[in-house]
């Protein structure tokens, strides 16, 4: 009976952590860009905003609601990804 009780308890905790595994992270916020089109790669989309100029990478997966050409006013919504990290040696908290 004890053995069988372990097992049950073994199963049930296996269970959920298979289930937590499976739950899809939280995405991370997106932030808009209003701007001018001034190039259009199939990579890239670079967008004016005033006297700053934004260049935000694309796929095949991004999704275009209407007709997507230079000169066009477009609202950006993108993501801030780090391509890198370098830690630099230096005064840490102890």
């Amino acid at each position: 009976m004890k053995n069988l009780r372990s097992t049950c308890a073994a199963a049930v905790c296996g269970a959920i952590l298979l289930g937590v595994a499976n739950l899809p992270a939280a995405e991370v916020k997106t932030y808009p860009a209003t701007g001018s089109v001034i190039e259009l790669t199939p990579t890239s989309i670079t967008i004016q905003r005033g006297d700053t100029t934004w260049e935000v990478a694309r796929s095949k997966n991004t999704q275009v609601t209407g007709k997507l050409k230079v000169g066009a006013t477009v609202t950006v919504q993108y993501r801030m990804v780090a391509a890198e990290v370098e830690v630099k040696a230096g005064k840490g908290k102890k």
